[in-house]
């Protein structure tokens, strides 16, 4: 069971916020059930071009391992969709991967939430994303409560998959810096995704490890965004692998028909965040044996 104590309050960081910005915190539960537990948010911060079944699925999986093993009490979660200054290949314009999430979350799910915050300004690091969080539910909402009226601050932790934690034990892939601040002050839920080895990897972040919560696939699921973009570039049927809501908006807009002006390597390397480049080299050769069938 889980014994860590809560992060400090919000470092101080000046925030700046997109035109007509406000954090969406519609389905955030503001008492806890259990005050014995502790109150989490799970953030998951990506691509989403576009979001999968997989996507929401990782919350889920999530929902079980934190009733069955933690002490913690889920509060809400929500989608981080990156800004188009990542620069990766098949990233479509942030409103359409805003819009398509939205439609995921608000039609297939009662709890999970979108925030456009990182979509619609510049690049920001993870490390930054998660304080963002931290300000906006803790110093502007002012946190949770428990039944009794008592104010309790809400941990803010991180929710990705293993192919994360192995670009984070790679040297020079993150900062020490931002490591320390993810996953030592705010940590993370991790969802085992098939061909990452999390053993190797989270003994390479052994200083952490208290933070990082290993959360095995008890079913195999390696639907992944660039597959299901080569599926429709190849018009093949989408269907069943991304919530319905979202089929339709690619349909009716006519989306990844191609890969856009971001489909360079050169950029996909030189803008890297979350995978190191032999993950996106691996990515390249599932599309090349693909396209040979």
């Amino acid at each position: 069971m889980d014994t860590s104590s809560p992060p400090p309050s919000s470092p101080t960081r000046t925030f700046s916020n997109p035109p007509n910005y406000s954090f969406p915190h519609h389905r955030l539960n503001r008492v806890l059930r259990n005050p014995e537990k502790q109150p989490i948010v799970l953030v998951a911060c990506g691509s989403f071009s576009p979001v999968t079944y997989l996507h929401l699925r990782m919350f889920e999986m999530a929902v079980d391992y934190v009733r069955q093993n933690t002490d913690f009490e889920i509060m809400g979660g929500y989608l981080s969709p990156v800004s188009d200054m990542y620069k990766k290949p098949g990233l479509l314009a942030a409103h359409h991967r805003v819009t398509m999430c939205t439609l995921a979350t608000e039609q297939t799910s009662h709890w999970l939430m979108v925030d456009p915050w990182e979509a619609f300004q510049s690049y920001q690091r993870t490390a930054v994303v998660l304080d963002h969080f931290d300000y906006e539910i803790n110093t502007v909402l002012g946190g949770v409560q428990t039944p009794d009226g008592e104010h309790r601050n809400v941990r803010v932790m991180l929710l990705a998959g293993s192919d994360l934690i192995s670009t984070m034990s790679e040297p020079g892939v993150w900062s020490e810096e931002d490591l320390d601040h993810i996953l030592g002050r705010y940590g993370c839920f991790i969802i085992e995704r098939a061909g990452s080895d999390m053993d190797q990897a989270t003994d390479n972040l052994a200083r952490w490890r208290h933070n990082i919560y290993l959360i095995s696939q008890l079913i195999q699921n390696d639907v992944s965004s660039t597959k299901v973009r080569l599926f429709l570039r190849r018009g093949l049927s989408v269907r069943y692998l991304l919530p319905s809501p979202v089929v339709d908006y690619i349909e009716e807009h006519g989306l990844y028909k191609d890969e856009g002006p971001n489909a360079s390597n050169s950029n996909y390397s030189k803008h890297l965040h979350h995978k190191d480049v032999e993950k996106a080299k691996a990515e390249d050769k599932d599309v090349i044996a693909l396209k040979k069938t």
